[in-house]
């Protein structure tokens, strides 16, 4: 059923499916706020929480460590004590003096709360709740996330504000704001929109590929109010405002791949597209954009590096999204992901089918040529983010989730994987997704992270697994990991989250997937009752 098709049958069935389905009657309800959380929703901040026998990733980049017991006052981090011996089986636990509440997490594992560089919360008809996609990200481990985009509106606001008071079951939010109209024609005009985004109180800026000296203004105004800035170098202005022109003027972030593969073309200036080309047509500009991998100058060549170095230099951090386009390269994996039948709402996953209207549903006739050009643009793309890895620079985790067959929260750790892919080492690609992830935050006001790492003083934002992520990373999707129980013969699925915690509140992440699968539940029934307006 198409997400446009409307729907009713009255106006409380069709406030029912504005609420759970999306469609056109979901654009009165658009960006409906998270519900309060309930009192069986999460416990804590506790007086005293001690998470025992654990083995302890610290974000750092660090090896792990444990036994060790963490234990937290509120919502930071008190110490980090060790809990007995390495390699030795551990004594039966006692009760430990002044705990108000104790996890046992012997055999299992400790991290850093997640820190998603690039989301979007919502608010289009694919999908108006809040609710679902915050339950998604805690799911996953995502304790915190940078809006991108949506951060002045007084949604965005409110939401950020009731997080922070943890009155909503939600990650802790970074609002960024995106300009437009006005503010992208004049320099005078885009100062002017900064200070008022500030005064409103987003965090930073999603940027677009405006012209040179209204982005000049963006970024340096942005600086004077201590506001961040990410740009997606769109395809339409990149031409004049590629990704080394955007960190000379000062970017703090390049989000996706757009204007990196710009900076380093070989023969050309502009990419040279297809005469027949038209940048309105989704799939044109999907498709071509994958057809720049061989236009470059190689890996290791002298403006392969001399790129690198000056992006060291200017301190840019890339948060690629490698699994927002991953779709592109294996069409067929992505529409038959698992999680879809239990985790993604009906109308998100109508939302990502083929549509000349739905952004990023660009699947006209998608072909084998197609995804040939998509797998050797992420081998190039991959090693460039390895080599900036490798010599110092900053690479971070972001998703964009919501489009192109990624759901929320599940594509993290596809992430995840995707930079193991590159060549990061497991405990590398922890860190991006923690402590590189906090410091791009926390960067732009000056001011060290309070969270990223697990050491006493930080907030006390963390992930518990059951299982060792470093080992397989499938581990930490909600659906888990496939294994072969040698035992007993059977197939079992092991990980998955055990527990997010975040300012010091522990959330049963099983128990949000099944509130997330009931609302998936009550989305398709209300879908089966309902039929078309004749």
């Amino acid at each position: 059923m198409p997400a446009t098709n409307p729907l009713t049958r009255s106006i409380a069935v069709g406030t029912l499916l504005a609420a759970l389905l999306g469609g056109a009657a979901a654009d009165l309800f658009a960006q409906r706020p998270a519900p309060n959380r309930a009192a069986n929703e999460g416990d804590g901040p506790h007086q005293m929480l001690v998470i025992r026998g654990a083995t302890l990733i610290d974000g750092t980049g660090g090896p792990p460590r444990g036994p060790v017991n963490i234990t937290v006052r509120g919502n930071r981090i008190a110490s980090i004590t060790a809990a007995g011996t390495a390699g030795l089986p551990q004594t039966e636990l006692q009760p430990i003096q002044g705990a108000t509440r104790e996890i046992d997490a012997r055999g299992m594992y400790v991290m850093p709360g997640f820190v998603d560089l690039h989301t979007h919360t919502g608010g289009e008809p694919k999908a108006p709740i809040a609710e679902y996609v915050y339950k998604l990200w805690m799911a996953h481990g995502v304790t915190t996330v940078r809006d991108a985009g949506s951060g002045a509106s007084a949604f965005m606001q409110s939401e950020k504000a009731r997080s922070a008071k943890n009155e909503i079951v939600a990650p802790r939010i970074f609002a960024y704001a995106r300009p437009g109209g006005a503010a992208t024609q004049t320099p005078e005009a885009a100062r002017a929109w900064v200070q008022s985004v500030a005064r409103a109180g987003a965090d930073g800026l999603k940027l677009d590929s405006y012209q040179p000296d209204v982005m000049a203004a963006l970024i340096d105004e942005a600086k004077k109010n201590g506001m961040g800035t990410m740009a997606h170098l769109s395809q339409g202005g990149v031409a004049q405002m590629n990704a080394i022109d955007a960190a000379r003027l000062g970017l703090g972030t390049l989000t996706h791949f757009y204007g990196l593969f710009e900076s380093l073309y070989r023969d050309h200036d502009i990419q040279p597209w297809p005469v027949d080309m038209n940048a309105m047509d989704e799939q044109h500009r999907f498709g071509q954009v994958a057809r720049q991998w061989n236009l470059i100058h190689p890996r290791g060549s002298d403006e392969w590096k001399a790129l690198l170095k000056e992006f060291l230099a200017l301190d840019l951090t890339l948060d690629p999204t490698m699994q927002i386009y991953s779709a592109g390269r294996d069409l067929m994996r992505a529409r038959t992901a698992e999680w879809h039948d239990r985790y993604t709402l009906p109308s998100l996953m109508a939302y990502y089918e083929p549509s000349r209207q739905n952004h990023g549903s660009y699947w006209f006739y998608w072909t084998t040529a197609d995804e040939v050009a998509w797998r050797k643009f992420y081998d190039v793309w991959m090693q460039f983010l390895n080599d900036y890895k490798n010599m110092g620079g900053r690479v971070t985790v972001g998703t964009d989730a919501g489009f192109i067959y990624s759901t929320y929260g599940f594509a993290y750790p596809q992430e995840m994987e995707m930079l193991q892919e590159a060549g990061f080492h497991p405990l590398e690609v922890v860190r991006a997704a923690t402590m590189h992830g906090a410091q791009t935050l926390h960067k732009p006001k000056g001011k060290p992270i309070e969270f990223g790492v697990v050491r006493p003083g930080m907030l006390a934002d963390l992930v518990v697994v059951d299982q060792n992520p470093l080992a397989n990373f499938k581990v930490l999707y909600g659906t888990g990991a496939v294994k072969l129980n040698d035992e007993t013969g059977t197939v079992e699925r092991v990980g998955g989250v055990k527990y997010t915690i975040k300012d010091g509140i522990v959330y049963d992440a099983k128990q949000l997937l099944a509130d997330v699968a009931r609302m998936v539940e009550d989305a398709k029934r209300a879908s089966r009752s309902i039929t078309p307006e004749r």
